[in-house]
């Protein structure tokens, strides 16, 4: 990897707004940061800098068929009705057109501003349900996808064996997901290997939830990689159904039953009672959070309040990718909290501090714990020149992205110090887009 030097009017560094900052990066790493320092001839010239935010949570697939489910249908639609869409997704998707969806998801999330991507990969068999030849051949997928379009990422293979609580058979629709945990160790070192060209690519295990594994196949998972992923407490039957086999509610299980620590991200978490959101806080846990699908298949609302006022750290996914906006994700948190609370700048928690910024840096610290790296050199440049950011500085410019702009804010991305983002478009666009106009035209069709 060649030295890039950048310089910026303004740029979030860990400790603060810092002015006229130089950033050498070399082997995909910050070299070294200077502050107060004129803008020289060698430098590349940009306005404002922010980390890239980690997108802790993604089915990359499922952008394929953003839209698919907005149709009602004879009953009540919900969350149960619109798996049925993906399931019926699922069964046209070959490999050749998940690699080029997920590149496209990839390319989109970099747009946007995020930089790296935890995927949680369940799509492991082929249609009729059998092993392909490479067991990690869609994980393999993933890393092209990855490595075509530049975005970090941690992988989690996903360990699914049941369709309910207590052991329940998988059901023929998810024949495409299931493993036992013989061939799921296979799947994670096969899935290891996958990944090691990219270098930073990490490894991790996600049993799908506790409706799709058993107490002793969880307790095996949880102590074969790191970070470990779970859905849970998503929808209230999942909650309701989980009482009726166990007597408890899913995060009090959990808790009670798994070494629920700082490896650990349970995503959604959106049905807790008081006393489970005090627990998962003091847990060290990030909860994943993915404010547009939470919405749009009226999951509920997370209880932040509780959750920050116990020190619970949360970061950011895109899950279901119907809509990939960083800046909307964070914007949708806060504003669900202010409709279930009638009040403003909940995430904002003494006078004096940016809503804006509160979220960003809680969503950049929970999202790179959860996806198990540090800081890295993973850049994004917004443009001053939008509407939205003229005149703002420091926490002002994080309010007016996340609350007041839309498209053109992201300016440039950088990647390691390479630029995969330059005026708000991936490098490799067009070739992405046409293969995946390409493979949803056969998948659809």
């Amino acid at each position: 990897m060649r030295s890039v030097q950048l310089w910026f009017e303004q740029a979030l560094l860990p400790h603060g707004w810092a002015r006229d900052v130089r950033i050498k990066i070399a082997k995909g790493r910050i070299a070294s940061v200077e502050t107060n320092t004129p803008r020289d001839t060698r430098d590349e010239a940009h306005a404002a800098c922010i980390p890239g935010l980690p997108n802790l949570h993604s089915h990359a697939f499922q952008r394929g068929m953003a839209g698919l489910a907005e149709t009602r249908g004879p009953t009540g639609d919900s969350f149960w009705t619109w798996r049925e869409t993906m399931y019926r997704f699922v069964e046209r998707l070959d490999p050749d057109a998940f690699e080029a969806i997920a590149a496209m998801a990839f390319a989109e999330m970099l747009e946007s501003g995020f930089t790296r991507v935890g995927e949680f990969h369940y799509l492991h068999r082929d249609p009729s349900g059998a092993p392909y030849a490479d067991p990690a051949e869609m994980a393999v997928r993933i890393a092209a996808a990855a490595d075509e379009t530049g975005i970090g990422l941690t992988l989690l293979p996903v360990f699914y064996a049941h369709s309910g609580f207590g052991g329940e058979a998988p059901k023929p629709a998810q024949r495409r997901f299931i493993h036992d945990l013989d061939s799921y160790a296979a799947l994670l070192e096969a899935s290891r290997h996958a990944v090691k060209p990219l270098g930073d690519a990490v490894v991790g295990a996600a049993p799908h939830s506790l409706r799709a594994v058993t107490a002793q196949e969880l307790a095996h998972v949880a102590t074969l990689a790191a970070p470990i992923h779970i859905h849970v407490a998503e929808q209230i039957k999942e909650v309701d159904d989980c009482i009726a086999w166990s007597g408890k509610r899913p995060v009090q299980w959990l808790l009670d039953n798994a070494p629920v620590d700082a490896r650990w991200c349970l995503v959604h978490a959106t049905h807790m009672t008081p006393e489970e959101t005090a627990a998962l806080a003091k847990s060290g846990a990030v909860a994943g959070l993915c404010p547009i699908t939470e919405a749009n298949l009226g999951d509920g609302i997370f209880p932040a309040p509780d959750f920050l006022e116990h020190g619970g750290r949360f970061g950011v996914g895109s899950d279901s990718n119907v809509l990939i906006d960083a800046a909307e994700e964070l914007r949708l948190l806060e504003y669900g909290q202010r409709l279930q609370h009638r009040a403003r700048n909940v995430f904002a928690a003494r006078e004096g501090t940016s809503t804006g910024g509160a979220l960003f840096r809680a969503a950049l610290a929970g999202g790179l714990q959860a996806l198990g790296v540090g800081e890295t050199a993973d850049l994004v440049s917004l443009d001053l020149d939008h509407p939205a950011l003229t005149g703002r500085k420091d926490d002002a410019l994080l309010d007016a992205w996340i609350f007041a702009a839309r498209a053109g804010a992201v300016d440039c991305v950088w990647r390691q110090g390479r630029k995969v983002v330059r005026h708000g478009r991936h490098r490799a666009r067009d070739e992405i887009m046409e293969r995946y106009k390409l493979a949803l035209a056969k998948v659809l069709g």
